[in-house]
């Protein structure tokens, strides 16, 4: 199998810091964004939503979405758990990763589709064309800061999103907001100890260099 990426998108960077907390090694072929390279009939085919992350399979079956990418990992590759191994513990782990995906991860990119210049016409992924609202910019800022506040309340009973167990629900946290930080300069609030805390243990992670 091989894994269709691109270097600083963050939906791919999740998929790769998964494959890292694994342990496992998968090829990767990087589809330029900047050249917009995702919209070219080979890779239409491939993915005919044009986004990246796509693991394509040995027989050439195409999986795309992040969450469906990491279940099929998980059910290869059980150990360690990232998406728990009970049933309980896998809708729990599952709605908190949907919690920061919708709350945190899809804030962020709302906050920058919509107000970097060079994605003007491309407000949302996909294969259609979209204006972008400087308003929903603004609001998607508010949305990320309400969502820093809310994750140092939710980090201040638990050490990790989920509860007691580094999970997916993580993955997809701190990629979110090293994406913030990085492209929105969002830094951390200083009064959010508890999410500041748990940002710097799970920077020490191997994952996160993946």
């Amino acid at each position: 199998m091989k894994l269709y990426d691109y270097p600083t998108a963050p939906n791919p960077r999740r998929v790769r810091f998964f494959i890292a907390e694994k342990g496992q090694t998968i090829p990767i072929v990087t589809v330029d964004l900047a050249q917009r390279a995702q919209f070219t009939p080979a890779f239409r085919i491939l993915n005919p939503s044009c986004t990246v992350p796509v693991l394509e399979l040995d027989d050439g079956t195409a999986i795309s979405e992040v969450p469906v990418i990491c279940r099929y990992l998980e059910d290869l590759h059980p150990d360690p758990p990232l998406m728990g191994d009970t049933a309980e513990q896998r809708a729990i782990i599952g709605m908190w990763d949907r919690r920061m995906e919708i709350d945190g991860y899809l804030a962020a990119m709302e906050a920058l589709r919509n107000s970097l210049p060079g994605l003007s016409g491309r407000a949302l992924v996909g294969p259609h064309g979209y204006a972008q609202i400087p308003e929903l910019a603004a609001r998607g800022r508010q949305r990320l800061a309400d969502f820093m506040a809310d994750l140092d309340t939710r980090l201040r009973d638990v050490p990790y999103v989920a509860g007691d167990a580094f999970s997916i629900a993580d993955i997809t946290a701190f990629v979110t907001l090293d994406f913030a930080r990085g492209r929105l300069k969002l830094e951390l609030p200083d009064e959010a100890a508890a999410l500041r805390a748990w940002f710097a243990h799970v920077a020490e992670r191997p994952g996160t260099q993946a």
